[in-house]
């Protein structure tokens, strides 16, 4: 392996790292937080977390395997399986949010205000672009599709934190409880987009990773 692959590899080792670490804390405010407050929002949020917490411990080992200098049909092999699974945790994460949005619709539920909550969605709204920059940037540079679809389920953990920011703002102060509803429902043809892609990669299917234009 080239010096400057094994950089680039390092640094996505290091990225994945960061990830893990604030998905794990991510989870356990969100759904804890949405326990208290009685919130499907936070809470369905904490799930995400918590895909995205799987997916990046699948592509963390596969750069591992890349790292110790194995050969390249098992780098291949690694690629694939992260692919695949990268591909099953976005397309759970599209059922999870219609089912969710789903059951708000049905009951009327509005996401509840929780001051944590909030806190914890400003501040992913800002670290999982950032992740999901990094990711892609460093997918591109190593060859890595797996890791570019990973880029891609940060960045639904971010348009979910913006969702849920503005759902609670504008419940709070228009009443639109229905808001936080249709904006995950909007999402959710992105992320089967992106887990098909991923699966496809998987499967040997070329040239269908739309996150990597």
């Amino acid at each position: 392996m080239e010096a400057v692959q094994v950089v680039e590899v390092q640094k996505g080792i290091r990225i994945e790292w960061i990830s893990i670490l604030w998905m794990v804390v991510e989870a356990g405010v969100a759904i804890q937080s949405g326990i208290l407050a009685h919130s499907l929002a936070l809470t369905a949020f904490g799930a995400d977390s918590v895909i995205e917490l799987v997916s990046s411990a699948v592509l963390l080992w596969r750069l591992y395997v890349e790292a110790q200098g194995s050969s390249l049909a098992r780098v291949k092999r690694a690629e694939k399986q992260a692919s695949w699974w990268v591909g099953v945790a976005l397309i759970a994460l599209a059922v999870y949010i219609v089912a969710m949005a789903g059951y708000d619709l049905y009951t009327r539920s509005a996401a509840e205000t929780s001051a944590v909550g909030l806190a914890l969605a400003a501040a992913s709204s800002v670290i999982m672009p950032y992740l999901s920059r990094a990711k892609k940037s460093v997918g591109r540079r190593i060859g890595s599709k797996a890791l570019q679809a990973d880029g891609s389920c940060s960045m639904v953990c971010a348009y979910m934190a913006w969702i849920l920011l503005v759902g609670l703002g504008l419940n709070a102060w228009l009443g639109l409880w229905w808001l936080n509803a249709l904006g995950g429902l909007a999402l959710v043809y992105f992320v089967v987009k992106e887990g098909i892609e991923a699966i496809q990669e998987a499967r040997g299917v070329e040239g269908t990773c739309g996150c990597c234009d």
